[in-house]
């Protein structure tokens, strides 16, 4: 029998993926185009910090300023990525409640959702244009999926993803899911 993968548990293993990825960036590429239109690689890893830290607004946390994204993007995001660990670790952090989007949530059920696609999804977007391997884990690829399914048209809202792309139907199962969210090889 298995145990589902707890929020902490999953940002841990989604994050050593991308952790992995940003470490393998050629330093020559940062300032590069990256799959997400108007960004560079380094733009998507500023992003992600950004985000992050913005999550944790509402509920009243912070991570402490760090290295900067435009002087070492692998400290900076190792430096996000482990104290946003530490507070997933925490449930009386992790649990705190607050009024998002949708309603009532609290932290976990965020990273554990919309954070994870963000993780599973950049990681692709960081390694797929400086030719990193960007394969996606076949878990993680039902994860989007099903994100995508419970999102209906709100994963089309501004900010989120842009529209789906036409894809050949020989097309492989990683390629389709991410044209979905707009991402084209």
């Amino acid at each position: 029998m298995t145990t589902p993968e707890s929020t902490a548990d999953r940002y841990r293993r989604l994050a050593a993926v991308l952790t992995k990825r940003i470490e393998a960036v050629p330093s020559n590429t940062w300032d590069q185009p990256s799959t997400c239109e108007g960004w560079t690689v380094r733009d998507v890893v500023r992003h992600l910090i950004d985000t992050e830290k913005g999550s944790l607004s509402p509920v009243g946390l912070s991570i402490a300023d760090g290295p900067s994204v435009d002087d070492d993007p692998v400290a900076a995001w190792a430096h996000t990525r482990d104290g946003m660990q530490d507070i997933l670790d925490d449930p009386a952090r992790a649990n705190l409640e607050y009024d998002g989007h949708f309603g009532r949530t609290d932290l976990a059920s965020s990273m554990g959702s919309f954070y994870s696609l963000d993780l599973i999804v950049h990681a692709w977007d960081i390694a797929h244009p400086v030719g990193v391997d960007d394969t996606i884990a076949d878990q993680d690829l039902d994860f989007v999926v099903g994100f995508i399914e419970q999102m209906g048209d709100n994963i089309r809202m501004d900010g989120v993803c842009g529209p789906a792309v036409e894809v050949p139907e020989s097309a492989d199962r990683q390629t389709k899911v991410l044209a979905q969210l707009g991402r084209r090889m």
